[in-house]
């Protein structure tokens, strides 16, 4: 019986070891995980790592010659991109550690088991109208006596 009991530990040890040398593979894949995008006529190139992160931004010439807006916003849609481009690097690096049927996006939203009921923002209260509720109220119409005139 103690050979029985030795083998099934012996057993889960070594399922433990795979598992912490699967977890290290991961979190190495994970830090490693970067990417880059350029806008459409290359005068951008945002870089971010798996975080969504920049981490580097590069400005051509041509880039200078954008009225600011422009440019801000170029910038804007480029770093977008190369976080899309993370985030899916991200979600097929946690795949493989990931039980069966489970949705990396979603665990990486933090939303893997949530119902969407439970994720959407809680509605808002009706008016409430009493001296306490300042947020709805338009003080020019107030009279001499501080009462509302509507």
């Amino acid at each position: 019986m103690t050979t029985d009991h030795r083998a099934r530990v012996d057993e889960l040890l070594a399922d433990y070891r795979r598992s912490r040398e699967q977890l290290a593979s991961v979190q190495r894949d994970l830090a490693g995980v970067t990417a880059a995008a350029s806008s459409p006529g290359g005068e951008v190139t945002a870089v971010v790592d798996a975080r969504g992160t920049l981490t580097d931004l590069e400005l051509t010439d041509a880039a200078y010659r954008l009225r600011p807006p422009q440019l801000a916003q170029l910038v804007v849609r480029t770093a977008r991109e190369a976080v899309a481009l993370a985030a899916e690097r991200t979600y097929r690096a946690l795949g493989p550690a990931l039980p069966a049927g489970t949705d990396p996006e979603a665990l990486v939203r933090g939303t893997a088991d949530l119902r969407p009921e439970e994720i959407a923002p809680p509605a808002r209260p009706g008016r409430v109208d009493d001296d306490e509720d300042f947020e709805q109220r338009d003080w020019l119409d107030v009279d001499a006596t501080g009462r509302h005139l509507r």
